[in-house]
């Protein structure tokens, strides 16, 4: 109990008994939210990296895109760029700004002027320019960007004034809007990066972030808390909550005993086995979402005996991915059939995928010359939507790979040093997975699978293949969804003969909260919103006709 009233109190004075809970009274709004996620954020600029817990703790918090998912249908909506057009050539993509728009004020920023062009203009240019003040701040690179060759597509971003920029392509590229849509793809201040560039303090851009978002930082303890206030200026309806915390909780089962007894009003990452403790308690219930997602076992196809196809298929053939959907996932994932999701519109049933077949696999290997195979499996220590048990999932390739005598060790670090860890590039295997920034089918194989998703890490097979690039690149060239979809059935057709990392699951998203919290909701695509979006859409379009 004192470690709970020490933690409030670091978290504010809330002039409500009730404190974090339901409303105080049946015309009160609750004051704040505390949410239990299950890391700390590797940054407060999810430009930098492809981590869910970053994106989780800053795109729908303290930041904007110029675009956005609309979080009942899912399709792109206006955000600070209230309409854009798209040139007869699909090489001018062409966005009017919102007006109005404030920028978070903070202890060492009171910023003078509100959005305009120039905030595009610093936030892109940092990523594609080298020669950009700011370029190489960061240590980690743009990992999304990289992987999407981003600073190969854009040309030019033209300022036409204070209100309209223009993006200039060098190629046409059907998945640019989806990408301006992901949680990667948020606005900075360049008039705070200014500030910062005189003061030669550049970092702080990324650890004392500055965005136009429905929530600012205000504090951060490692491996404790993330505290954030309301933005009393944000340009859409305020959020319900004053005051929201992020409870750094790494473990699952200490995540729903803080939500059963009250400590958070919402739980990220349950486990399935969960879910029957959940629906015992009438005061709590389970948002879900159909996954747009995918769990797999990347082998690193740059060191040997991984470099030799026969070995991947072999070691995939050994493994009962059934028995992994009933043991970790519990009903709450579908197999999968490839990379993509039944949920995306390229989907369609790869009929060719490995099956759990040990005498072949024992075969392969034979054929391989492969004897005696010693190799790690390296498990994400944290839980992740697409894979809520990591250990438990090798430890059940553990013992299928077992009986074809292939020995394996598991290997695992904190989430900091397993991320690092995995930049040197050094692991045999790695069980970790996917969520899709967009629904455009491309973003299940471009950041993961090209080329040059390798040199930005984000490919974890560090798989090539220029035949496999080519196809991708073919598809982002044309609109057409039908051309479009034979294409990605094609890359799935060629992955699945040279089998980089085994697709085993695409999970439900699920969140415990709860009842009566409703201003959290999942977003389509990765991350959580605790702004959920129910202003007023006609009022917000005559303000912008105004």
């Amino acid at each position: 109990m004192k470690v709970l009233l020490k933690r409030l109190s670091l978290y504010s004075a809330l002039s409500c008994t009730c404190l974090l809970l339901v409303a105080c009274g049946p015309k009160l709004v609750p004051p704040g939210i505390v949410y239990c996620s299950e890391g700390n954020p590797e940054s407060f600029n999810p430009q930098l990296v492809t981590s869910g817990t970053t994106v989780d703790a800053t795109s729908q918090q303290i930041y904007n895109g110029l675009v956005d998912y609309d979080l009942n249908s899912g399709q792109i909506e206006p955000s600070l760029a209230i309409g854009w057009e798209i040139s007869d050539d699909e090489l001018t993509y062409t966005f009017k700004l919102r007006q109005g728009v404030n920028f978070h004020l903070s202890e060492d920023f009171t910023p003078s002027r509100q959005f305009n062009a120039d905030d595009v203009l610093f936030s892109f240019n940092r990523i594609i320019d080298p020669s950009h003040p700011f370029h190489h701040i960061s240590k980690t690179g743009y990992p999304f960007f990289q992987s999407i060759g981003f600073a190969d597509l854009i040309k030019d971003i033209e300022k036409i004034s204070d209100t309209e920029v223009a993006f200039h392509l060098n190629n046409p590229d059907a998945s640019l809007l989806s990408n301006l849509a992901s949680g990667f793809a948020i606005i900075l201040s360049a008039e705070y990066g200014d500030k910062l560039l005189l003061e030669h303090q550049e970092e702080k851009i990324d650890r004392q972030p500055i965005g136009t978002g429905p929530f600012r930082l205000v504090k951060y303890v490692k491996n404790d808390y993330i505290r954030y206030h309301r933005n009393e200026k944000y340009w859409r309806h305020l959020p319900t909550a004053e005051l929201l915390v992020f409870d750094i909780t790494p473990k699952s089962t200490a995540r729903l005993a803080k939500l059963i007894t009250g400590d958070c009003n919402v739980s990220a990452l349950p486990k399935a086995g969960e879910l029957s403790v959940v629906f015992a308690h009438d005061e709590l219930e389970v948002d879900s979402l159909p996954g747009f997602n995918v769990a797999f076992w990347a082998f690193n196809t740059q060191k040997k005996p991984f470099d030799d196809v026969r070995v991947r298929k072999a070691l995939a053939h050994a493994v009962d991915r059934d028995n992994i959907l009933r043991a970790v996932y519990q009903k709450t994932a579908v197999g999968s059939t490839g990379i993509l999701p039944p949920m995306s519109w390229a989907y369609s049933e790869n009929k060719g995928l490995i099956d759990y077949n040990p005498a072949k696999a024992k075969q392969l290997l034979k054929q391989a010359g492969v004897t005696n195979l010693a190799i790690d499996i390296w498990a994400m220590p944290v839980a992740r939507i697409y894979n809520p048990n990591a250990h438990k999932t090798a430890e059940l390739i553990q013992a299928d790979l077992a009986n074809i005598g292939v020995s394996v060790n598991i290997v695992s670090y904190d989430w900091s040093v397993f991320n690092q860890k995995l930049s040197n590039r050094s692991y045999d295997s790695v069980l970790i997975g996917w969520n899709a920034d967009n629904s455009d089918p491309d973003n299940f194989f471009t950041p993961i699978l090209s080329c040059a998703s390798v040199l930005s890490n984000s490919n974890r097979s560090r798989w090539c293949n220029k035949d496999f690039d080519n196809i991708l690149a073919k598809a982002k060239s044309i609109t057409d969804k039908e051309q479009r979809k034979i294409l990605y059935q094609d890359a799935e057709a060629l992955f699945a003969q040279e089998l980089p990392m085994l697709p085993f699951a695409h999970a439900t998203r699920l969140v415990l909260k709860q009842k009566g919290v409703e201003s959290s909701q999942l977003t389509p695509f990765g991350g959580i919103s605790f702004n959920a979006k129910k202003y007023n859409k006609q009022l917000e379009a005559n303000e912008e006709q105004k």
